[in-house]
């Protein structure tokens, strides 16, 4: 790691603990600077901020009282969870306190190249395709960010000729200064987190700052389908590297005849990649574009994408049994990534679907129905989807009361051939603490049939 000085001596607060804000706390300390934490959790039932305290750290538990402020902090770390509307937050912006994000923090000392992916949909299947291919070549990586460990420790040990994968949400990205990837990519831009930022535009520019502080020796790779990101790629100093799955694309990756491209060399054919569904192509387009860029070789591309069945709970093969195909999809917590899931699928679908009511209905996925001959229906949208089922004129539905009898239930409904998809359009909170809790009971209810 690069012993760096811009934190020696200074005064740094850092907001909010979870796992990123523990760790930029004590590699902040190793840097030299004076550390003060402050976390919303009571101090009896905080574990990290007891180690922190530990370690000689001043930590400030319950609450975050604006009057912190006036103690003199030179920057904030703050966690990317912590909106910006937070009084203690805004209190700082408009001070003139710099805030930042660990990541910032990791760009500035790391001593190997960065390969950010961002973007609303598809993150974490291009972060997952770039790592195994980097590493089918032999390459070294680090897997980093919101997919992997966090990025401020485990660059600490990167070497100059690893490679830095890393996840960047749209949260982190508001609290970077310098932080600049070699390689970029955003896959795409759709409405997501307005509870959070406020508008699409915010949105859109937290996005776009990944590629702020790249030069022309830097590469951009973006969705060439969506104008809009397009038009804000312009802005842009970095070499732009486009990828379409409609067009071809000059400089860039596409798909002609059936099979993938990277500027005009042939990379595989569709049929051979394992992955399913046409959103998925997106993803697999951006990875190759990134890997091909660091020097990966096409045969590695090729052996990966011939075997890679998708991330945990992003539309992922759990198995066959008596001939029908076990999918769980239980990341899909909207309507946009289930409407991705079901257009993977060209088999009759049994649809596993439901979960925490946020007040929407469900009629902007009729259209992409036509392929579901039951739906089995759970959580508290459980009569939602009965009722958008019989719109859709799905005459065969039920409703579960969890996870082990929606699974019986599907199964009881299937037929050799068919597809069961786990893809609820909704967050698990009303009866799981997690989608990832949701996915491995249902891949748990599957195994043993």
């Amino acid at each position: 790691m690069k012993q760096i000085v811009e934190f020696k001596g200074k005064n740094v607060l850092v907001l909010g603990l979870a796992k990123s804000g523990l760790a930029a706390a004590v590699l902040l300390k190793k840097l030299g600077a004076i550390v003060t934490v402050n976390d919303g959790k009571p101090f009896e039932e905080n574990e990290a901020a007891k180690l922190l305290i530990s370690e000689g750290m001043n930590v400030i538990c319950g609450s975050h009282p604006v009057e912190l402020l006036d103690e003199g902090f030179e920057v904030v770390v703050k966690n990317p969870g912590i909106p910006y509307s937070n009084p203690i937050v805004s209190a700082a912006v408009l001070r003139g306190i710099p805030v930042i994000t660990e990541v910032e923090i990791a760009g500035l000392i790391s001593e190997a190249p960065f390969i950010g992916i961002t973007g609303t949909n598809g993150k974490t299947t291009t972060t997952t395709l770039i790592n195994e291919m980097m590493k089918e070549d032999g390459k070294g990586t680090v897997l980093a960010g919101n997919i992997g460990e966090v990025a401020s420790e485990v660059v600490q040990s990167a070497k100059p000729d690893d490679h830095v994968v890393i996840e960047l949400s749209s949260f982190q990205l508001m609290g970077i200064q310098s932080f600049r990837p070699h390689i970029a990519i955003i896959t795409n831009i759709y409405d997501a987190h307005l509870d959070y930022h406020g508008s699409k535009e915010e949105y859109a520019g937290a996005k776009i700052n990944i590629t702020k502080n790249q030069t022309k020796d830097d590469y951009l790779i973006i969705n060439a389908d969506q104008e809009e990101l397009l038009s804000m790629a312009e802005a842009s100093s970095a070499t732009v590297i486009p990828f379409s799955v409609h067009k071809t694309v000059e400089n860039g990756v596409y798909i002609e005849n059936g099979t993938v491209y990277f500027q005009g060399e042939a990379i595989i054919q569709t049929a051979n990649i394992a992955l399913p569904g046409n959103h998925n192509l997106e993803n697999i387009l951006a990875a190759v574009a990134a890997v091909k860029l660091s020097g990966v070789s096409t045969d590695s591309i090729i052996r990966v994408l011939k075997t890679f069945a998708g991330v945990r709970h992003r539309t992922q093969f759990v198995r066959e049994w008596n001939g029908r195909k076990f999918y769980n999809d239980s990341k899909a917590t909207n309507t946009l990534a289930t409407k991705s899931a079901l257009t993977a699928f060209q088999s009759p679908v049994i649809l596993l679907a439901g979960g925490l009511d946020r007040g929407n209905g469900f009629d902007d996925l009729l259209p992409y129905l036509t392929s579901v001959k039951a739906v089995v229906a759970f959580g508290e949208t459980a009569d939602k989807w009965i009722e958008t089922a019989a719109k859709a004129g799905i005459s065969t539905v039920k409703k579960a009361d969890y996870m082990t009898d929606a699974v019986e239930k599907a199964v009881a409904l299937s037929e050799k051939g068919d597809v069961v998809l786990l893809s609820p359009a909704c967050a698990s909170w009303d009866q799981y603490k997690t989608f990832e809790e949701r996915g491995d009971i249902f891949i748990n209810c599957v195994n043993k049939l």
